[in-house]
């Protein structure tokens, strides 16, 4: 299991086409992801808990893998969270 604390860099962050791409990230690994801002957890692979935790730009959130290929996942959603 990986743990990470990440500064949010995403301008429009709650935009629901950027959510939706977030989905599709963490989508495609195999291992649990997990996003937590305040006392909100989330399954990163579900659209409607990405649109309920409420990500805005600023924001620092942890993000959480854990299984196969959770290294991977950690380097993916770290990128998409800069970009």
């Amino acid at each position: 299991m990986l743990q990470e604390t990440i500064k949010v860099r995403i301008k429009n962050g709650a935009d629901a086409r950027i959510l939706a791409e977030l989905v599709q990230v963490a989508n495609y690994y195999p291992c649990s992801i997990y996003l937590a801002k305040g006392e909100k957890r989330i399954n990163a692979k579900s659209i409607m808990g990405m649109m309920g935790i409420g990500i805005l730009e600023g924001d620092e959130i942890v993000v959480v893998t854990d299984g196969e290929r959770e290294a991977d996942a950690m380097e993916s959603i770290r990128q998409f969270m800069k970009d």
